[in-house]
């Protein structure tokens, strides 16, 4: 027969004999069979635990020591704290709980994947990979003192005009060329550059250059701006603005500044004092010269090598093109298809458009680009780090998103060892 047959089968047609084990032959005697002895679960006592967060959930520290969460909220009303399985309890007040329920708890902190993530940018860089970068230029000063003019001519070209081959693309900061070394201009309005920036603690600038008016003088924006640069800790240099008006009086603005502390290094002080015209074009060059010489000076170098670390100047959401952020890059190399990530958004770079408008496939440091590839628009001011992959970058972004969360829920109901002890005091 070509059908094939079941042990059964082939007993019922004589092909085989008939197995005396009718318990194995599925007769199934359930008589002869031993029962099933219940299997007894002995508690498993926790003498120590390792806790791994500052703060956990009534419900979380139950399974963690062991215990029923009624047998802690119970020890937190002798405490005086009414409590549910999903209140906050930090540190302190678990150890005492644990305490008295017999187990010894200890605080093991696991690094975040934020805080590799810092820790990473934060190393130091080998002494062999770094090499000199442009710097970073702040141009401020009071409104009409010659700012927008000021840059128009550093970059040769007038924005009002829209000439060929001006700039094609505004991002907020873009570089000249001089005498083949390159600086790199911050077109951002002087003081958001520094108040912003600094409030997210985010040190972009390098040196602040100050445009006063030869024939306005000190104004309550200009010392705001010395204000701004001297608690950002950042060098100063005055360019003299409009010197080809006539009632123009370099000497005077030099002696007006000296009251806020800026001394020109003419009369023995530490500041660069140069008297420019942005209208003839005249002192431009040395102004640059100046820049390169305290850049210089101040050696300002960077490591191309690592992922890149910059700060988002300014950022919208474009109809066509999605979520685009102008960024400059402090450390590290940034390339088109890398991973980046800044506060809760994410996304890998899709293109990347230097200030000329041209697309590039990467960008160094002190490289102004404009970048397409964030799945929101992040916030401007904010760091931007370049990770190994989307995991890690999805990981940061999450735990972000966890703590703001886990920020809102601990206002309305977490437990501190101060609340314990001020109901101990009250009691």
């Amino acid at each position: 027969d070509k059908k094939s047959m079941n042990k059964r089968t082939l007993i019922r047609k004589g092909f085989i004999p008939q197995d005396l084990d009718e318990e194995r032959m599925g007769t199934r005697k359930l008589k002869n069979r031993k029962a099933k002895e219940p299997v007894v679960f002995t508690p498993v006592k926790i003498e120590k635990a390792v806790i791994t967060t500052e703060n956990l959930t009534v419900k979380i520290l139950s399974e963690k020591i062991g215990k029923t969460a009624q047998e802690i909220i119970k020890q937190l009303m002798v405490l005086g704290i009414m409590t549910n399985i999903n209140s906050v309890v930090d540190f302190p007040t678990m150890e005492l709980v644990a305490n008295e329920l017999g187990v010894k708890l200890e605080l093991k902190l696991d690094k975040s994947k934020e805080e590799q993530l810092e820790a990473l940018h934060e190393e130091a860089d080998d002494e062999k990979d770094l090499v000199k970068r442009p710097p970073v230029i702040t141009v401020m000063g009071h409104v009409d003192h010659g700012k927008t003019s000021l840059l128009d001519a550093i970059r040769n070209t007038s924005v009002s005009s829209g000439e060929a081959g001006g700039i094609t693309q505004h991002i907020g900061a873009y570089s000249v060329t001089v005498k083949d070394e390159k600086i790199t201009f911050l077109d951002t309005p002087g003081h958001e550059a520094f108040t912003q920036m600094r409030a997210r603690g985010a040190q972009v600038t390098d040196i602040a250059v100050l445009i006063v008016a030869a024939d306005d003088g000190v104004m309550p924006q200009t010392v705001e701006a010395i204000n701004h640069a001297k608690a950002a800790n950042v060098p100063i240099i005055v360019a003299i603005n409009k010197i080809d008006k006539p009632g123009a009086n370099v000497e005077k603005i030099k002696q007006s500044l000296t009251e806020y502390g800026l001394v020109t290094d003419e009369w023995g002080g530490d500041t660069m004092m140069i008297p420019v015209s942005a209208k003839t074009g005249e002192g431009l060059d040395k102004l640059l010269e100046n820049i390169l010489f305290l850049a210089e000076y101040n050696g300002y170098r960077a490591n191309p090598k690592r992922k890149a670390k910059g700060t988002i100047i300014e950022a919208k959401l474009d109809k066509g093109k999605g979520p685009v952020a102008n960024i400059i890059v402090q450390n590290g190399t940034l390339k088109v298809g890398d991973f980046v990530v800044s506060g809760t958004a994410g996304g890998r770079v899709r293109a990347m458009v230097d200030d000329k408008g041209r697309n590039v496939k990467e960008a160094g440091p002190s490289m102004p680009v404009s970048i397409l590839g964030f799945d929101e628009v992040p916030s401007a001011g904010s760091t931007i780090f370049a990770v190994e992959d989307e995991k890690t970058g999805r990981q940061v972004i999450a735990e972000r998103l966890t703590k703001i969360q886990n920020d809102k829920i601990d206002e309305g109901q977490k437990v501190t060892i101060d609340d314990v002890f001020n109901k101990i005091r009250e009691s």
